[in-house]
């Protein structure tokens, strides 16, 4: 696909490490351009969405000039659906999900959740800071994962509607106390998603703690640029040059591992399904693809770090993003047992694209630092540009 291939000429070259240690982050986040003073078009509504263990559940549908819809709820601060057009015009819901609030609250692989205190994986669910030893929940065999069992997708979190002026969403908001799930300091956490008419969503991330600990936050949307089906035939860009590759329980060894020569390679736009089946070691432990990849940033900005489209519906979402990091998961763990939305989630029918710092970090000191210091604030975004060709 022509147009596919034309957003490789943007990887720049050389591979640069950003550490955003929320210690030295820029206060204020720069996105690719400025947004135009523009707010015709946009509208937002609240409605009830069920009720939590905790809680009423709302749920905030606001809508673009162009008809692109974003629905988030409370719950989890999750991103329930996006829906957007075709080349023909044509709106479907384009992220793996559920109708009602039932489907939330019982097993399921993180759809569109908010994840932390920490994204990913931390081995043997410990880490050490300061000198103090801290002790996890072990929920993905030996390892620590997404933040726990209680992690910020099972809690209700408090909204308000956001108005600016140039784009309209919701702001959510949580406080994870003193030693929930085993992480140090009282943590208040800020999840924003904002939509604005140049088709453009925004996931904005801000927490500060009262003790030093560690703030890793990201979303784990599932897409499907078709609605349905498997995702093998999207084409996908991801601008690194290289992976963190894992151990047999997917913790990284704290090697870097070139991704030229390999299946996992994405420099350059194909399908995801066209190596998925390939017998590299790193492909049969991870089931498929589920691997850090090294974003190559020029800055500490917000960068385009990747790209996917899908030829028969024509839409196509730039991923823009300050993170050193984007872990790639191919739904490789979707067996049948999860239904939404009038389907069956079966065997690598979605794929995530997760913005964050390297999984294990806190056990990695080469990696990027993932350290928030008492009273400092972490601070991060990512951007999703939707469009149809």
């Amino acid at each position: 696909m022509t147009s596919l291939k034309t957003i490789s000429l943007l990887a720049v070259v050389g591979l640069l490490l950003i550490s955003c240690n929320s210690e030295s982050k820029p206060a204020e986040a720069e996105g690719p351009a400025e947004l135009p003073k523009q707010t015709e078009g946009l509208s937002i509504s609240k409605a009830p969405f069920g009720e939590s263990p905790d809680g009423p559940v709302d749920i905030y549908t606001f809508t673009n000039k162009n008809g692109i819809e974003a629905r988030v709820i409370n719950y989890g601060a999750l991103l329930v659906s996006l829906k957007t057009p075709d080349r023909n015009g044509q709106f479907a819901d384009i992220v793996l999900g559920f109708d009602s609030l039932a489907g939330y609250l019982g097993e399921h692989p993180y759809f569109g959740a908010t994840i932390g205190r920490y994204s990913n994986r931390i081995a043997k669910g410990q880490f050490t800071l300061d000198g103090e030893t801290y002790t996890l929940a072990t929920n993905n065999g030996q390892n620590h994962l997404h933040g726990g069992p209680g992690g910020f997708d099972r809690q209700l979190w408090t909204a308000e509607e956001l108005k600016t002026d140039d784009a309209i969403g919701v702001k959510l908001t949580y406080v994870s106390e003193d030693m929930e799930e085993g992480y140090p300091g009282r943590l208040t956490v800020e999840t924003s998603y904002l939509l604005n008419n140049k088709n453009e969503l925004y996931l904005q991330y801000s927490a500060t703690s009262d003790k030093a600990t560690i703030c890793n936050l990201t979303n784990h949307t599932y897409f499907n640029l078709k609605g349905k089906g498997d995702i093998l035939d999207h084409q996908l860009m991801i601008k690194a040059n290289h992976i963190t590759p894992v151990d047999e329980t997917l913790i990284p060894t704290g090697k870097l591992m070139a991704v030229k020569g390999t299946p996992f390679d994405f420099t350059n736009p194909k399908a995801i399904g066209a190596e998925i089946n390939g017998d590299h070691e790193q492909m049969k432990i991870g089931g498929g693809y589920d691997h850090n990849y090294v974003i190559k940033k020029a800055s500490a900005g917000m960068e385009l770090i990747a790209y996917f489209g899908e030829n028969t519906t024509g839409r196509t979402v730039e991923v823009y993003s300050e993170e050193p990091g984007v872990q790639f998961y191919s739904g490789n763990f979707l067996n049948g047992s999860v239904s939404g939305k009038g389907t069956t989630y079966e065997y690598r029918t979605g794929f995530c694209l997760e913005t964050q710092h390297f999984p294990d970090s806190p056990n990695q000191s080469g990696f990027p630092s993932t350290r928030l210091g008492a009273g400092k604030r972490y601070k991060t975004q990512t951007m999703w540009r939707f469009s149809a060709r």
